[in-house]
């Protein structure tokens, strides 16, 4: 490990301190380096104009099918708040026609990481899409047709969606905002805020097509299983739920807690919440994405080998670890495919993040971009690239330009 990640390891348990000693390590190397604001042929798809547009997350696509429409969020600032109470547009860009742009609806919930989880939805990606909202005092998700402008609300909010349009999985929001900023959204207080191991839902099952609700397991079940000393005392939570490609199973993030000390395994369960397997428990896992029905890609740590990118076997105990190279964290995804993966990284000492790309045991930078100080901790910008449908190209979000955008940047020809 080297001494800077030793450093952000210790640093890591004192979320303060780190941030000031980040920023103090970042402004001193950025005042004695070469100014750069970015590096690759990077295409911005969004307007230039005194608004701010972005995506999202990694683990979804803002092209529809076709990979002509490209979905986004309008709002009016996001360097002051991580989930502001103001209004986002859900807008459209047709990429075949110069980029025009066309508001499709809005939205009350949204927060700086993941937007408001617009996404299309399958099983065709051509003309539903789905977002988080607030309405009527409450969480909801819409389903909106971009043909006939016909809605449905279905009563929850989602977190991720299955590949076939039926299933979708969510958690709670607010838990989520007070304990993880710019992942959660703030327009209601967390009923749960005095309450370490809350015996309620922890994660709830959507059927998006009869819009039913049920709820699979408690923040105690995840407690209860597998307990280790550390979760003692501990305050809990979820977060990052992604459903494999065939909709049968799903991981997600359990984590926990206990003064400066944070723990986190990845478990994975079948989609009705059972058949629970403790995947990764090396105290660290961070960003993960399926690879197929039995694969998992992460970066996280093992404790005889470190930190680093490691591809699991599901319900196994074994994984390999790959992407050697690459020693920081990032968000990491396989390519349609199946052949290639894409990942990114913070910004370094002189304010860059990067974009990789891996292909034929190759790692090569596609892009680099400038984060400027404005944007930072809880307000960062993470690229978080995204795979189109055909997998030649890839979007992602940045403020290399002083305000946040969508950009894309095509995969180069294999020589």
């Amino acid at each position: 490990m080297s001494l800077e990640k030793r450093v952000n390891y210790v640093l890591s348990q004192f979320p303060f301190i780190k941030k000031n000693v980040k920023r103090a390590y970042q402004l001193f190397f950025y005042s004695v380096s070469p100014k750069q604001k970015k590096t690759g042929e990077i295409k911005r798809v969004s307007p230039n104009d005194e608004y701010e547009y972005f995506f999202g997350y990694y683990d979804k696509s803002p092209w529809d099918s076709t990979d002509r429409y490209m979905l986004c969020l309008k709002v009016d600032d996001t360097s002051k708040s991580t989930a502001p109470k103001t209004i986002a547009d859900i807008m459209i860009i047709d990429t075949e026609n110069d980029n025009k742009i066309k508001k499709l609806g809005s939205t009350n919930s949204w927060n700086v990481q993941q937007g408001a989880m617009v996404q299309w939805l399958g099983p065709n990606f051509d003309e539903e899409i789905i977002y988080n909202d607030f309405q009527n005092g409450d969480y909801c998700s819409v389903i909106l047709n971009i043909k006939t402008n016909e809605k449905r609300i279905i009563k929850k909010p989602v977190y991720n969606v299955s590949s076939d349009g039926r299933w979708a999985l969510t958690l709670d929001f607010s838990r989520l905002h007070r304990l993880r900023e710019g992942y959660g959204y703030s327009n209601k207080e967390d009923s749960t805020k005095n309450e370490k191991i809350p015996n309620s839902a922890a994660i709830w099952k959507i059927d998006l097509l009869k819009n039913e609700i049920h709820p699979l397991l408690t923040y105690s079940d995840f407690y209860d299983f597998q307990t280790s000393n550390s979760m003692k005392n501990a305050e809990h939570k979820v977060n990052h739920i992604m459903i494999n490609p065939s909709g049968t199973r799903f991981m997600v993030l359990h984590r926990w807690i206990n003064g400066g000390e944070k723990h986190t395994r990845l478990v994975t369960m079948d989609m009705d919440g059972s058949n629970l397997y403790n995947l990764n428990d090396d105290v660290m896992t961070s960003h993960c994405f399926w690879k197929n029905d039995k694969e998992i890609i992460a970066y996280a740590n093992k404790n005889k080998l470190g930190t680093g990118y490691y591809l699991f076997n599901d319900q196994t105990t074994e994984f390999i670890q790959v992407l050697e190279e690459l020693t920081n964290d990032g968000h990491p995804s396989y390519s349609p495919s199946g052949k290639y993966i894409v990942t990114d990284t913070y910004p370094n000492k002189k304010r860059m993040a990067s974009i990789y790309l891996a292909r034929n045991d190759k790692v090569q930078t596609i892009a680099r971009v400038f984060a400027p100080f404005k944007y930072d901790n809880e307000l960062r910008c993470d690229l978080h690239p995204r795979w189109n449908r055909a997998g030649n190209e890839i979007s992602f979000d940045s403020v290399f330009e002083g305000k946040r955008r969508l950009y894309t940047v095509s995969i180069p020809p294999e020589k």
